[in-house]
């Protein structure tokens, strides 16, 4: 099992006089379970979902944001020396943390011309094993070889196609259950990365690659945005299997209480000015639907 934990996490856009939009963040988030995030625009849940996934454009003046493993959590193989089963997501790349199960649906996936998602998917695989392997090498090792960049080798235009731990033939069989999993078509892997690709397809595909690279936790930032009831019953059924049927832990941001009648949450948090003010059951997100927000304000801030 691994689990996410934020600590007291304060940030600010990364430029100069930049606005602080963190104000002591506090959440914890398991292998496992499915946590969703709401809270008005503003408040600070995308923000946050970057942070954890390394985005340059804010810094974090306060706070931690850690990641805990257990034996077992990269497969009965992969052995954990006791003195990484904690690290703290703050002192690592965008990659490391990638490697180390930490998986980032966008609410704007990106399109790329030129590049299959079959292609995209398992030279995104490959990096994540090789980046995870030097992660966990002994440190006599690691102290021997001279970094000469940040980041991975290649990328999804360029490489040999043959390279990786996970060949091409066995690439093509995983890619299959995973989309059987996930009920895609398979003409799906053919195409340009989300090239002509509709709002929901886009959507789709970002589940996709969280079963493909099987993430520890996947942060979704607003996957349900812009879905029509099909795409976003297809969407559900998706996430739902990362958590069924690979247990990865899920935090998902939204807006809407739509999506949680399909991927039902076992915790749901509500964010107000870069804080979380207030956590409950899957009921809570029902009487934000009902009341909105100003209730909640009323209450946090009355207590304060």
């Amino acid at each position: 099992m691994a689990t996410l934990e934020i600590r007291n996490l304060h940030a600010e856009v990364a430029e100069e006089g930049g606005e602080t939009i963190l104000r002591g963040v506090d959440l914890e988030v398991s292998s496992g379970e499915i946590h969703a995030l709401m809270g008005p625009n503003g408040s600070g849940k995308s923000t946050m979902a970057k942070i954890i996934a390394g985005h340059p454009a804010y810094e974090v003046t306060e706070g931690e944001v850690l990641l805990h493993l257990e034996d077992g959590e990269f497969g009965e193989e992969f052995d954990i020396p006791e003195e990484k089963h904690t690290w703290n997501l703050l002192d690592l790349e965008p990659n490391e943390r990638a490697a180390l199960g930490i998986f980032l649906g966008f609410q704007y996936p990106a399109e790329i011309e030129g590049v299959t998602m079959v292609n995209f998917l398992r030279t995104a695989l490959n990096a994540k094993l090789e980046e995870r392997e030097e992660l966990f090498e002994d440190d006599d090792e690691s102290d021997d070889e001279e970094e000469e960049e940040v980041g991975y080798d290649t990328s999804p235009m360029e490489g040999n196609p043959d390279d990786g731990e996970v060949g091409v033939a066995e690439f093509q069989q995983l890619l299959q259950e995973k989309m059987a999993q996930l009920d895609m078509d398979e003409k799906f892997a053919h195409r340009y990365l989300n090239a002509g690709f509709s709002g929901g397809e886009k959507k789709q595909n970002e589940v996709l690659q969280a079963a493909i690279l099987e993430p520890s936790i996947a942060v979704l930032d607003e996957i349900d945005s812009g879905l029509d009831i099909d795409r976003l019953q297809d969407v559900s059924h998706g996430i739902n299997a990362l958590r069924d049927e690979q247990g990865t832990g899920i935090l998902q941001i939204t807006h809407y209480q739509r999506i949680l009648d399909y991927v039902e949450p076992d915790h749901v948090h509500i964010m107000l000015d870069g804080k979380v003010v207030k956590s409950g059951d899957a009921s809570l997100a029902e009487q934000l639907e009902d009341k909105g927000y100003d209730w909640v304000r009323e209450e946090v801030y009355e207590a304060a």
